[in-house]
């Protein structure tokens, strides 16, 4: 296939929630784009259909992203559709599904670790210069054990943070190559599924959460935040977007 003269951005978990509406902001902002779901092909094939309305390209690729066979047939695909990738956008993450953490107790960090390393080190050799990496956290996991954590959520905010931190040490390696990691994170996220099971194991938490200002960042409202991390160039390797709350507001441990 004749490689597009668009830029080319990878979101992760990109049928829903937060990756959707990231990969819609992208394809606004002209990139082609593909996106990766564990399930679900009617629901991602219908955010492909919302990015080509753009006038871009859309690939979706179902991915277990734990298992290295499916990574492996991941950027197979996108070698056969581009012969690049400009931006990665590490936004699936895990660790509330019940059924996959009693199958596999080591699931979370295996997910939100080791999931994002490995996605990074297939990223590589299809990225140019000026490449980005968006890895996106909530302040829960940013901060991991500075702040107050629901016991639910530990385990998520735990790996998490640890993903966050394994992929900061390749700050140089991207830096060496021309390229630049941006952290985004926000509170907890209207419209996501973290939301929903959290406030099934929770009931109030997100009304509590939204507390005086009567809101919570929106999926689209993380989405801009993503989007234009990516596309600043001014914001340097190592930079940290912070969506919502203030970090220094919240309720340390």
């Amino acid at each position: 296939m004749e490689p597009s003269r668009h830029p080319l951005a990878l979101v992760t978990g990109g049928s829903r929630g937060i990756g959707a509406a990231t990969a819609v902001a992208l394809a606004e902002r002209g990139y082609d784009v593909a996106i990766t779901y564990r399930n679900k092909a009617a629901r991602a094939n219908k955010v492909v259909a919302e990015v080509e309305q753009r006038g871009v390209r859309a690939l979706p690729v179902g991915c277990d992203m734990t298992q290295q066979a499916d990574l492996d047939r991941l950027f197979s695909t996108l070698r056969e559709w581009n012969d690049r990738l400009d931006l990665l956008v590490l936004n699936a993450s895990g660790g509330l599904e019940r059924d996959l953490v009693a199958a596999d107790p080591q699931y979370p960090m295996r997910i939100n670790r080791d999931a994002q390393l490995a996605l990074l080190d297939g990223a590589l050799p299809l990225m140019p210069k000026g490449g980005v990496v968006v890895f996106v956290t909530s302040h829960w996991a940013h901060l991991y054990g500075q702040v107050i954590n629901l016991p639910v959520y530990a385990p998520v905010a735990e790996t998490k943070h640890a993903g966050e931190q394994a992929l900061r040490e390749r700050q140089q390696v991207l830096a060496d190559r021309g390229m630049r990691l941006v952290v985004v994170t926000g509170d907890l996220v209207e419209g996501t599924a973290t939301a929903t099971l959290l406030e099934r194991a929770v009931p109030g938490l997100t009304g509590a959460l939204r507390g005086p200002a009567g809101q919570l960042p929106t999926v689209v409202t993380m989405a801009q935040a993503i989007v234009a991390a990516a596309t600043d160039t001014a914001l340097p390797n190592g930079h940290t977007v912070v969506v919502g709350t203030p970090l220094e507001s919240l309720p340390r441990s």
